[in-house]
């Protein structure tokens, strides 16, 4: 039995291979419509979610399961004090394979070690967000055909950002992949991303402030919002949280092969203006993150398909 907690769970072999399932089933989705029949999903969000959550729901769905949970902290058990631990030797008994969704760092991993089915880290904390990163590379190789010698961007919340964390996991594997990283100074990428994974592989980055002085380098601009939620200091927030708004005005020094993606929610960070830009791929990536966690499951639970 496996579980999905960290990007660096999958190999880049397993990736791509997961990736090639996914770009199968997104070319003809009838055809996994009943590949999961009689498996039931478990979704424990303790945390707020729109799109993962539902991402995994259609997911079983479309391949003909069933899915149960919960999506707030307050209508579980955990609102009596009960356990991760618990929960999922609970849910072990009731479902096949669970997407888990918490507000602390390691909840994730903790479940897996007492569970007695699949766990998939649907997010946790500022920490990792595994499956968006899948979505991000699908989305990604769809754009550039490729998913080496690129130069990626992200701009925004860097230091809280799961999403940015787990997709500089997965890219440093790739040859000759270089990141831009664009935030003010209180949002940079934590210190154990710098140190860990790009100065212990050599992978060339640079960290600045200013998007207009690098988008015309970037082959990705990779935009988040700034995380309320993730401040302590409501002031803090305020001050920082229009740092970066994508105009088109912006985009006309940008490649015109530059893809731009966001995990989304938006607040205001990529103007509406932007949306009928060609290059934007943020709506992409939500319906790639369907057939990406229909891929998923399916490899966790050893679900064949002719």
């Amino acid at each position: 039995m496996r579980h999905l907690i960290d990007p660096l769970d999958l190999s880049v072999v397993e990736i791509d291979r997961l990736l090639d399932l996914a770009d199968k089933i997104a070319e003809n989705p009838k055809d996994y419509s009943q590949v999961c029949s009689g498996k039931k999903l478990a979704t424990l969000f303790y945390e707020p979610s729109t799109r993962t959550r539902l991402s995994f729901e259609a997911a079983m769905l479309n391949m003909g399961g069933s899915v149960l949970g919960f999506s707030s902290a307050d209508s579980s058990s955990a609102a009596k004090g009960e356990s991760v631990a618990d929960t999922i030797r609970a849910v072990s008994c009731y479902a096949d394979i669970c997407a888990i969704r918490h507000p602390k760092e390691g909840a994730p991993l903790r479940a897996s070690n007492y569970s007695k089915i699949p766990v998939i880290n649907a997010g946790d904390g500022g920490h990792q967000h595994p499956t968006q990163t899948l979505t991000d590379l699908m989305t990604i190789r769809a754009k550039k055909h490729r998913l080496n010698h690129l130069t990626i961007g992200l701009c925004g919340d860097l230091k809280f950002g799961r999403t940015v964390h787990s997709l500089i996991k997965a890219l440093s594997r790739y040859e000759n992949i270089r990141f831009v990283l664009i935030s003010p100074e209180e949002l940079r990428v934590p210190d154990y991303i710098i140190d860990n994974v790009l100065k212990a592989q050599n992978i060339p980055y640079e960290e600045v402030e200013n998007i207009e002085d690098v988008i015309s380098q970037l082959d990705i601009l990779y935009m988040t919002r700034v995380q309320k939620e993730r401040f302590f200091n409501e002031e803090d927030y305020i001050r920082l949280k229009d740092s970066y708004i994508l105009t088109t005005a912006k985009m006309k020094n940008a490649k015109p092969d530059m893809a731009v993606l966001h995990p989304l929610p938006r607040v205001n960070e990529i103007a509406l203006e932007v949306d009928d830009d060609p290059r934007t791929a943020y709506f992409d990536q939500v319906q790639n993150g369907v057939y990406v966690r229909m891929a998923l499951m399916m490899t966790l639970l050893e679900v064949e398909h002719a």
